[in-house]
């Protein structure tokens, strides 16, 4: 079922309205901004099902793909999501509770803290991924893996320009 209201049409409404107002954006950043509210509303739908949230599995995630042992210092964990320190230190707090990752520091006087991933927490992400990975796979079949392969370089190509022209912007920005 096609877009009621393409990217296109409204590229051109605003070239209509307001004539010199660059529209060539619209037709790629209208998409991405709906696919990854589509993305992200389908996967917190199965999350729910399945009993965890986003959060929680982005964090296991992370651990459980860094391989064996699986631990990893809460400076790599936010360095490898997209989150703030606090918001790892929030998110580590839950888990922990949940009794799916330890915490543990060095004991040198360090003030490292090092995340572990428990054998529940483990066998949580192993139950969940492969089924958050499959319904994905499910919502792009529609793209040959030619299609696929070409889309992922071009999405990433766009994403690394993206970063570096914002790089500057997001330094700059006060904590």
């Amino acid at each position: 079922m096609p877009s009621p209201y393409p990217a296109a049409e409204i590229a051109r409404a605003w070239e209509r309205e307001r004539p010199g107002t660059p529209t060539d954006s619209i037709e790629i950043v209208t998409p991405l901004w709906r696919l990854a509210k589509l993305f992200a509303d389908d996967r917190r739908r199965l999350l729910a099902d399945l009993g965890i949230d986003p959060a929680t599995l982005d964090l296991l995630s992370v651990l459980r793909r860094s391989g064996p042992p699986y631990e990893l210092s809460t400076r790599e964990l936010t360095r490898r999501t997209l989150v703030t320190a606090g918001a790892i230190s929030q998110r580590v707090g839950r888990a922990e509770q949940a009794g799916l990752v330890a915490r543990r520091t060095e004991g040198n006087g360090s003030r490292a803290v090092f995340v572990t991933l428990t054998k529940a927490g483990h066998d949580l992400v192993e139950r969940t991924v492969d089924q958050v990975l499959t319904r994905e796979s499910e919502l792009v079949a529609s793209l040959s893996p030619g299609d696929r392969e070409l889309l992922a370089g071009r999405l990433q190509n766009l994403l690394d320009d993206v970063q570096q022209k914002l790089a500057p912007a997001a330094a700059a920005k006060p904590e």
